[in-house]
């Protein structure tokens, strides 16, 4: 429910009355004294649904920008007049979503941004805290710092600005958006600088097989789908005038932690990492405004004046092209990446059948586990080596030739390449019920064997090393 008050302009007073009834309105005219080009005060209670339609009809019965528009949030509004139309608006809107009006749109996105001081703030404590939860691997430190982290406001002022041609908006949202990036940037690469120097992280870090970390350096076409989701889902929720703020979150969780990344990459020297980072970043900032766009578009808040209109048509269209065509470069990395780990999947999958099959045939050895590592490039990550565990009775002699048989085989089915490493695991057979215990373990590749024997009853450990035709034994 709005309460809207309009100054009207000496001479139109007659017209402004007449349109209002002809909504059936209940409205309250104060007649005004202190200025010679205003006639009076009108003020009156709207459904939110209403709004935009009246105030129209209003620009068309000479209330112009010149005149004083206010719409205020109404708590409570007692009237069979407004229970009337707002059970019109009702009906009508139950196949269209109900909208706020254009000059409230743009009162909104102005003050979802904060003053640019508390933004570069809020910026950079989302940044480090983002940072802190990435190096920890810790989902909810993340998530924490995407709620407080400003980045809806300027996303959206950046869209409402196209679309109601006001290029000042326009211009103040793609500023912020820069500056918030490029602060959080280097705020992310000192803490975590800072972090590595100190020794808050262990000094041996391996940051890819942290998942927070490695889930961010192959971005594939779901984040694209994701970015595209979280724009349209803030601009619905800022033209229907519902609570933004986990919108916010949602929009937040698609760049706030890509940025922490390239910070992290930065800091630790990863180039794969930076790359990897600022393509999924730049895939989300273009996606998240070309959804926003269009679905203000759509929404019908473009200017109504045909010299307006064609300025913002011109301008909108211009703008929807630059964005799609940079989503369309990108996109290119995004489909490598995804055929990428649709080959990996594969590799892995036939692997896996590969290594089951081999096992079968060897009546003494048993198949315990198979694990893939990987090699991160600078956009996706192969499978550098697969690892094979095998589990054989005690006193059972391993088959040496295991591992190059395995890397042959799996190099013929998955019609693909990697190093083979097999792992002997000496077990002790229960008669009673077969079930295997764990003794000690061994390591074969296709290119060196090493078995180690170990005790795990209490004494300690004793490794045997001896070397016979090359091979490690």
């Amino acid at each position: 429910m709005r309460l809207v008050q309009v100054t009207v302009p000496t001479g139109k007073q007659q017209a402004v009355l007449e349109t209002l009834d002809s909504f059936d309105v209940d409205y309250v005219v104060s007649e005004e004294t202190s200025n010679r080009a205003v006639a009076a005060v009108v003020s009156f209670p709207l459904p939110t649904e209403a709004v935009e339609d009246v105030l129209s009809a209003l620009r068309e019965a000479g209330v112009d920008e010149q005149s004083t528009t206010v719409v205020l949030d109404a708590q409570t509004i007692v009237s069979r007049k407004f229970d009337a139309l707002q059970k019109q608006y009702a009906e009508e809107t139950n196949e269209d979503p109900a909208k706020i009006a254009r000059e409230e749109l743009v009162t909104t996105v102005e003050d979802l941004a904060p003053n640019l001081e508390n933004y570069v703030v809020l910026s950079v404590i989302s940044a480090v805290v983002a940072t802190a939860g990435i190096l920890l691997d810790s989902p909810a430190i993340v998530v924490g710092s995407m709620v407080i982290a400003p980045l809806i406001g300027p996303a959206m002022a950046t869209s409402v600005g196209s679309v109601v041609a006001d290029q000042d908006l326009f211009v103040e949202g793609v500023t912020r958006q820069a500056i918030g990036f490029a602060v959080a940037i280097a705020a992310a690469a000192i803490f975590a600088m800072f972090a590595r120097a100190v020794n808050l992280v262990p000094p041996g870090i391996d940051l890819l097989a942290i998942e927070q970390v490695s889930g961010r350096l192959s971005p594939d076409f779901l984040a694209l789908a994701v970015a595209l989701g979280a724009g349209v889902a803030g601009a619905l929720s800022l033209s229907t005038g519902v609570s933004t703020a986990l919108v916010g979150v949602m929009i937040a969780a698609a760049l706030v932690p890509p940025t922490a990344v390239i910070g992290i990459g930065i800091a630790w020297a990863m180039p794969q990492a930076v790359v990897g980072a600022s393509v999924l970043v730049l895939v989300n900032v273009l996606s998240i405004n070309l959804a926003a766009l269009l679905v203000l578009w759509y929404e019908g808040y473009q200017p109504e004046e045909w010299f307006q209109l064609s300025e913002a048509r011109s301008a909108t269209l211009k703008r929807v092209a630059v964005l799609a065509v940079a989503i369309a470069a990108l996109s290119v990395f995004l489909g490598a990446t995804t055929y990428a780990a649709y080959q990996t999947s594969t590799f892995e999958e036939q692997a896996q059948m590969t290594v089951e099959g081999t096992l079968a045939e060897y009546g003494e050895a048993e198949l315990l586990e198979v694990d893939f590592q990987y090699q991160q490039t600078m956009l996706y990550r192969d499978v550098d080596r697969v690892v094979v565990t095998v589990g054989v009775a005690k006193g059972v002699t391993k088959p040496s030739d295991l591992a190059a048989v395995l890397e042959s085989q799996i190099a013929e089915a998955a019609a693909g390449s990697a190093d083979v490493e097999v792992r002997y695991l000496t077990v002790d057979v229960s008669e009673a019920d077969r079930s295997y215990s764990s003794k000690g373990s061994s390591i074969s590749t296709s290119r060196v064997s090493i078995a180690a024997s170990m005790t795990t009853s209490g004494v300690s450990p004793t490794t045997s090393v001896s070397v016979s035709d090359g091979i490690v034994m």
